[in-house]
């Protein structure tokens, strides 16, 4: 603590992301990263970037990259909002459409940096418990509120909304913003883009880290009604007016047009799921369903530090929470074959 703090500054506490490891034969599965690389495309794009124009500023609107993402989806360009990675975007909402009188709600289990945006931000909010299968029910959500959060797939669990039912949740607050954020909907699930133009108080957010392999070049998007997207505009202009750089917009717009090794990619990353999810249960594991790149699950007899512990003397790391609720489970991203093996190896004979 410093004398020269803001005064609000020794109140906030940070979020934490998971462990970067500097030791390189570790098998990482505690991040939820794509084991294949980015699209080739993508790659070719930037290097062809990589040119005397760095000494530019880059396009402050990104328009090459909102036209690729608004064709991709089949919406307008002025229905786009970028930046640098969906935690900035979401702070952009978080700051501009979520700050009311009446408190946010979201889940009780799901992404830890919500809370860290409450505090930074000075948002009332109300931790909505999922129920006892760690689904999301939307009939919880029909309350008071001064907006909506929820990831989908939700994070930590991986466990899928229908769209149906995110729909009930969109009606029950028609006053209210409803953000759902899909940053691992490529995974099995079905985006709630095709919702936004029946609902302007619908926005919806993906990132370029998961299912694109581009979580180093850090961009995430926002898709909505235009006015919603202009108060992101306005924020983000009064913020930083060039949050991606030459490179990000060009290989973010070239991923978007590899569709078929999209598809490749996130196929075998579900192929690979389904795989760790059978040998998990046959070690005598509880996996809850997943639309996602990673996997939640707790085994009766075994205390989940420990196996986190076990597994890492075995040079594989994953994810362990020590929020009560979900104390005993493991978060398990999905790697390589190889990858995935070798976690199944670590865990020997339970």
């Amino acid at each position: 603590m410093s004398k020269f703090w803001s005064p609000f500054v020794k109140d906030l506490v940070p979020y934490v992301p998971g462990e970067q490891p500097k030791l390189t034969k570790l098998v990482k599965l505690n991040t939820n990263e794509n084991p294949y690389g980015p699209s080739p495309k993508a790659l070719a794009a930037m290097q062809v970037e990589l040119n005397d124009n760095l000494r530019l500023y880059p396009d402050p609107n990104s328009d090459l990259l909102k036209t690729a993402v608004a064709q991709y989806y089949g919406v307008q360009s002025n229905q786009v909002f970028l930046g640098n990675g969906s935690d900035e975007v979401l702070a952009h909402i978080f700051h501009g459409l979520l700050q009311h009188d009446q408190p946010l709600l979201f889940p009780d289990i799901s992404y830890s940096f919500y809370p860290v945006y409450c505090g930074l931000y000075g948002i009332k909010f109300d931790a909505v418990p999922l129920d006892a299968q760690f689904q999301i029910n939307p009939a919880d959500y029909a309350k008071p509120n001064g907006g909506i959060i929820f990831p989908n797939p939700n994070a930590p669990t991986g466990c899928l909304l229908a769209l149906d039912a995110v729909e009930q949740i969109l009606k029950a607050s028609p006053d209210s913003v409803v953000v759902v954020d899909e940053a691992y909907i490529d995974f099995g699930g079905e985006t709630a883009i095709s919702l936004v133009d029946r609902y302007p108080n619908l926005l919806v957010t993906q990132t370029l880290s998961k299912s694109r392999s581009l979580a180093g070049l850090r961009v995430g998007f926002a898709v909505g009604h235009p006015d919603l997207i202009e108060a992101l505009e306005r924020i983000k202009n009064s913020f930083n007016s060039y949050p991606l750089d030459r490179l990000a917009i060009v290989g973010a717009a070239a991923a978007f047009e590899d569709r078929e090794y999209f598809d490749k990619t996130c196929r075998l990353v579900i192929e690979s799921r389904e795989w760790v999810i059978a040998q998990l249960q046959t070690k005598g594991f509880e996996v809850l369903p997943s639309a996602a790149n990673f996997i939640f699950a707790r085994h009766p007899q075994h205390d989940a530090a420990g196996l986190a512990a076990k597994l890492r003397e075995q040079g594989v790391i994953v994810r362990h929470f020590k929020q009560e609720r979900i104390a005993q489970f493991l978060r398990i991203s999905i790697g390589t074959p190889e990858q995935n093996q070798a976690l199944i190896d670590g865990l020997g004979d339970l």
